[in-house]
């Protein structure tokens, strides 16, 4: 499908009712996939920006649009604990595969205490659509899978979608179109 028309349909689609109702199929809980060719990453990025001003929660609208960006969110954690300074450093002497390990670690990403995740869920109002960005900024350090399988088992209240800059098969997920990531089941494409 065309970019344009696929990201004109957004916004149709999360006024859904059965969206905001936070269904998926067979009533799951609503977790969405909206996978693009990475090259049109400037493009989902206005058309979200767009989307968040006009369902602030300000608007008047029967909902508000949060966004979440990994990478952003990442780089405040690891500001407010101190981190930040000692992470480039870090990275100089020790290299980037040490030092991802090591922020993986610190923020608990692999575990029931997952900074980012937990970070999210204290910031997510009731009649919201979560939208998390940010996925490829935050690769290597941040896996998009790892996030949703944890983000899952905590959020449920509101729909959420990932906006990936690459392939969503309906069961895998292929960052920029060339790196394999580890199957993600529960999330459907938002976009057909």
């Amino acid at each position: 499908m065309d970019i344009d028309k696929k990201i004109h349909k957004i916004e149709s689609k999360i006024k859904e009712p059965s969206f905001l109702e936070n269904k998926g199929l067979s009533n799951e809980v609503g977790y969405y996939i909206f996978d693009y060719d990475p090259k049109y990453e400037l493009k989902v990025r206005d058309e979200v920006s767009r989307l968040k001003n006009k369902y602030s929660l300000e608007s008047n609208y029967s909902f508000s649009i949060i966004e979440f960006d990994l990478y952003e969110i990442l780089i405040e954690i690891l500001k407010d604990k101190g981190y930040l300074e000692k992470v480039f450093k870090f990275e100089e002497k020790k290299g980037i595969e040490f030092t991802t390990k090591a922020i993986i670690n610190l923020l608990k990403l692999n575990s029931d205490k997952n900074l980012i995740v937990n970070y999210i869920l204290e910031r997510t109002p009731n009649n919201c659509v979560v939208f998390v960005t940010g996925v490829g900024k935050a690769y290597p350090i941040l896996r998009s899978h790892n996030v949703l399988n944890n983000l899952h088992q905590k959020l449920d209240k509101v729909p959420v979608v990932l906006f990936f800059p690459g392939k969503y098969s309906g069961t895998d997920l292929v960052l920029f179109n060339t790196v394999e990531g580890s199957n993600y089941y529960r999330a459907f494409p938002l976009i057909s």
